[in-house]
């Protein structure tokens, strides 16, 4: 099926629409719940203010996007992978960072606990 030019809302509800292509198309305010989005692209889309909850997003990957202000919470992101990232000026808390590996990166003004990063891994070369 062929739609163009439409300009009202469609309300799909039990159906399979594998392999539909939409271009060009706005989308606001669209919600998809209980939905199948296995292996799905996603290229210059702006999904800014968008929201996901309850959402398996595992093997997803994320390249070239921008996410600056997103927030993450209750969120098990064990096994992530992050590389070339900007992270300045985030925030982590309350979180489990058993194992986490941290290489090439700059650490200008991190701190752990308020402890500046920089500080103690000078005082622990030093021992």
């Amino acid at each position: 099926m062929r739609i163009k030019d439409l300009h009202e809302p469609i309300e799909a509800s039990q159906s399979e629409l594998d392999k539909s292509s939409f271009v060009g198309v706005m989308l606001r305010d669209t919600r998809f719940e209980d939905t199948g989005l296995q292996s799905v692209r996603f290229d210059y889309v702006n999904m800014s203010d968008a929201r996901f909850s309850r959402t398996n997003l595992s093997r997803s990957v994320f390249d070239g996007g921008l996410l600056p202000g997103a927030r993450f919470s209750n969120v098990n992101l064990s096994g992530a992978w992050f590389d070339n990232v900007n992270l300045a000026g985030g925030a982590i808390q309350n979180a489990n960072l058993a194992g986490v590996s941290v290489k090439n990166c700059n650490i200008a003004g991190l701190r752990v606990d308020g402890v500046l990063l920089s500080d103690a891994l000078a005082a622990y070369r030093k021992n």
